[in-house]
């Protein structure tokens, strides 16, 4: 059975503090308060196969900002599956507006999608992990559908991965 079943209650608390975690991702991003950000994230955070920590975290989104002026991360939809009282997963769905530092008078408009994991640690909810995946980004001008590849995050621009990605796309365009 699951929380929801056993203990729905439990399961609405996890359900809204998973949610906050989103947000609290997206406007901490926005603010460039990483020491907030990484702090949503359990303390041994993998990156990679090498990296571990808030520190390396820390240091990692700090390099990806360094090419943003201004964004604006937009939390739209959030599907959260809770496992049980400790851990959960989800697909949160994200609209970015960006401001590239290379392209002056470019404002970037992203679709996102996070995969994330999350733990409950000390009783507090956190990302265990966050895959971000993209939609598309495009100037504003820009349709999206006649864009090149993005190769993200080599590229803000481009089309992304997504929905090709998902092996039910695939099946339903065969």
């Amino acid at each position: 059975m699951t929380l929801r079943e056993t203990d729905p209650v439990a399961w609405l608390v996890a359900h809204e503090d998973i949610c906050q975690l989103a947000s609290r991702y997206a406007v901490y991003m926005d603010m460039r308060d990483l020491d907030k950000v990484v702090e949503l994230f359990v303390p041994d955070v993998k990156l990679g196969k090498t990296l571990q920590g808030r520190q390396a975290l820390k240091e990692n989104m700090n390099g990806m900002l360094r090419d943003l002026k201004r964004s604006i991360l937009q939390v739209t939809n959030h599907v959260i599956d809770v496992i049980d009282e400790v851990t959960a997963t989800g697909i949160v769905s994200c609209r970015g507006e960006i401001e590239p530092v290379d392209s002056p008078g470019k404002w970037v408009v992203q679709q996102i999608q996070y995969h994330d994991n999350y733990a409950k640690v000390d009783g507090t909810w956190l990302f265990v992990r966050r895959r971000h995946m993209l939609w598309y980004g495009a100037d504003m001008l820009q349709r999206p559908i006649d864009l090149p590849d993005a190769n993200w995050p080599a590229n803000h621009s481009g089309k992304g991965e997504l929905p090709e990605w998902f092996d039910t796309w695939r099946q339903w365009q065969s």
